[in-house]
């Protein structure tokens, strides 16, 4: 898998306590078999802070990914660069930092970025809200920005129209022939979250249509990643087998053009916490998951003390959603997934 390692991620070789510990977090409880975990740039992209939803730049080289408070209720959108020494400089993406802005989205060309924002929708309007049994939260509509020639990013772009008629819709990703995945809550949605498809039609899209997966809309279903062939779609949810808040799934297209039925991922992808905001990498079979997994922890302890309670809660594993590498190629290739062309860039 040359792609793979072309992207392979700069975690420490030798097992730190940190290493260690991430190891032992992502391992337990976890069945033997199946893609392993590895803790993504600890300490840089992965902290103390909750960071969900890592996309890459066409090269590999940049990830964009949202970093919030625990309860992320105050999100941005921020930037880490790759170098020969790992991952570093991370800085607030140029369009982000003054909403509540989360889940980038980097097309297959790398030419335009999705994200999702409470910012208002157009000038003078007032920013995107939810109200629910009487209180007011920030909503989410889904935005874009297009790279210029210079390589900088353009202005933000509201998606208009029937995709973001509701102050509900999360977590896009595109195909390599512009069809529009996202989770939302509408009308047809039984109350919860569900995958919903956008086709593109022209400069624009199709009214969006529910996805017709797994057991119906008994189950939520959000933070649909697409294979940018569409050939298989994974996504946070539980199918009535997660064992989790919300495990990590994946379907493939069968061979009618629907949707197979979904599958828990294997191995160390899932865990008695939440896992959400899978994402594909650039690399065949690499895949991004964010966890709420913490340390493992055996009692009875050595003895805690003030200064060794905020030594722990100041690392990654404290609780906090980080983000965790795999590699699913294996399972892709097992149900006839091969690697495929790059996309071309526009």
């Amino acid at each position: 898998m040359p792609s793979l390692l072309r992207y392979a991620l700069p975690l420490v070789v030798c097992l730190s306590p940190l290493a260690a510990a991430a190891q032992t977090a992502a391992q337990a409880g976890a069945p033997a078999d199946g893609p392993r975990a590895e803790l993504f740039a600890p300490g840089v992209v992965s902290t103390a802070a909750n960071e969900t939803s890592a996309s890459f730049s066409a090269d590999g080289r940049t990830v964009y990914f949202m970093r919030g408070d625990y309860a992320s209720a105050d999100t941005t959108i921020l930037t880490a660069q790759r170098n020969g020494q790992g991952w570093g400089r991370v800085r607030t993406a140029p369009f982000s930092g003054r909403w509540r802005d989360s889940e980038p989205h980097l097309t297959p060309d790398g030419r335009r970025l999705y994200f999702v924002s409470n910012r208002p929708p157009a000038p003078g309007a007032a920013p995107v809200t939810v109200v629910r049994g009487g209180q007011s939260f920030p909503g989410a509509n889904l935005w874009y920005v297009d790279a210029r020639a210079d390589g900088s990013w353009g202005e933000p772009v509201h998606i208009d129209g029937e995709i973001n008629r509701l102050a509900t819709v999360y977590n896009p990703s595109q195909a390599a022939n512009g069809n529009l995945y996202f989770s939302a809550v509408r009308e047809d949605s039984g109350g919860v979250n569900q995958l919903y498809l956008a086709r593109r039609e022209g400069q624009g899209f199709a009214a969006p249509q529910r996805l017709d997966i797994g057991v119906g809309v008994k189950a939520n279903r959000m933070d649909p990643a697409i294979d940018p062939h569409e050939r298989f779609i994974v996504f946070a949810g539980n199918e009535g087998d997660s064992r989790g808040a919300a495990d990590i799934y994946i379907a493939f297209r069968a061979a009618d053009g629907g949707w197979g039925k979904p599958i828990a991922l294997p191995g160390e992808v899932n865990s008695v916490w939440l896992e959400n905001a899978p994402t594909l990498g650039r690399g065949f079979g690499e895949l991004y998951v964010t966890s709420m997994r913490p340390q493992t922890v055996e009692f009875p302890k050595r003895g805690d003390d003030p200064a060794a309670i905020a030594r722990r809660i100041a690392t990654p594993l404290n609780g906090s959603r980080n983000l965790w590498r795999f590699d699913i190629g294996a399972l892709l290739r097992a149900h006839g997934v091969e690697e495929a062309p790059a996309v071309a860039q526009r």
